[in-house]
């Protein structure tokens, strides 16, 4: 029972960092794309979709109290 729960963690820790890895990929793309002008692109719409995906789970998390900070909080300070 105990080894289920660890392996449990384990597999929460991994989707959690994923999750995170994805959420800042997307932001850096994002970035990028603004600086070429490119907000109104398709490309730019389905990035902003994933990030709000990606933020919502986060502060999912967050409120759970399974995430020490909201998305965007680590950058403010």
């Amino acid at each position: 029972m105990e080894q289920q729960k660890e392996e449990r963690l384990e597999k929460f820790e991994r989707m959690l960092a994923a999750v995170e890895s994805e959420y800042q990929k997307t932001l850096d793309q994002m970035a990028v794309l603004r600086e070429k002008g490119r907000t109104k692109s398709a490309t730019y719409y389905q990035l902003m979709a994933s990030k709000m995906t990606y933020q919502n789970m986060l502060t999912m998390y967050a409120v759970w109290g399974l995430r020490d900070a909201l998305p965007g909080e680590a950058a403010k300070k």
